[in-house]
């Protein structure tokens, strides 16, 4: 069964679309089926991939219109290894298209099932904002992963998101969870970044990723070259640093589904 991570975080600037590029790279190399959803309308994870936005026949606003299926869409990046569904500047107008749709926080949830027993990880790439688009990426995902950078006012943009969360789990998406908080950009240099870091670990526990991203001249140069870190300079630290965090998320996932087998096994001896 395919895990589906939303990407977010209301504070743009954070690293978001750099990790809905990079993790997705190292997990391919890791041997896992990836698929990443675009669901901002800049556009940037689309052209990260090597993908031409200008130039797309069919986009995530056609999925959610419903002009197209998902899996007509998707196309593969083949330097990075994974599957996309692009965006361009056209996703802005399924917003107010969606408004007259039935059921239309569910538009990518329903579209998302026709494809997801292919992949073993889905990531969608959300906009920097609570809007109709970021409320369907919620309500299709099973887990949130906010990456976020180690200053003051990132923990007050945290609040807002962990109450837009909570606000979601309580109407539209019950099984919704926080699968981790990212620390990016991180320079151990900076006193403020290890005083937020001590907070968030003291806050939200094993939450925290133990791997951190670093800031790295590389993972900034390789979207414009469409290729991510780990194609681009495989022995930059930021390539290193997302391939460390594949291995941990995977490590988490395994750990998770060993527990649930166990309960389950457990429930049937008892029974």
């Amino acid at each position: 069964m395919s895990q589906i991570f939303a990407i977010t975080n209301q504070k743009g600037g954070v690293g978001k679309t750099t990790t809905a590029i990079n993790l997705p790279a190292s997990l391919v190399a890791m041997k896992r089926r990836v698929l990443v959803v675009d669901l901002d309308p800049q556009g940037n994870a689309t052209m990260g991939s090597g993908v031409d936005k200008s130039d797309l026949e069919l986009s995530a606003y056609d999925v959610l219109t419903g002009k197209c299926d998902c899996q007509e869409a998707i196309v593969h990046s083949d330097d990075a290894g994974y599957d996309i569904l692009p965006a361009n500047g056209d996703l802005t107008a399924a917003e107010v298209e969606l408004i007259d749709f039935k059921m239309k926080e569910h538009r990518l949830q329903y579209a998302l099932a026709e494809v997801k027993q292919n992949y073993d990880y889905i990531f969608i790439d959300c906009p920097p904002s609570l809007n109709m688009l970021t409320v369907n990426a919620l309500c299709a995902a099973h887990k949130v992963l906010i990456p976020m950078q180690c200053e003051y006012y990132a923990l007050e943009g945290l609040a807002a998101l962990l109450d837009t969360i909570n606000r979601i789990q309580k109407v539209i998406n019950p099984s919704l969870a926080i699968g981790g908080l990212l620390r990016t950009m991180y320079d151990p240099r900076n006193s403020l970044t290890n005083d937020v870091s001590e907070q968030l670990i003291e806050h939200f526990g094993e939450k925290v990723f133990s791997a951190v991203i670093p800031r790295n001249v590389r993972l900034a140069e390789a979207p414009s070259y469409g290729l991510p870190a780990l194609a681009y300079d495989r022995q930059s630290s930021g390539a290193k640093a997302y391939l460390a965090l594949a291995g941990e998320l995977v490590r988490r996932e395994e750990g998770e589904k060993a527990n649930i087998e166990t309960v389950l096994e457990t429930d049937k001896t008892i029974g």
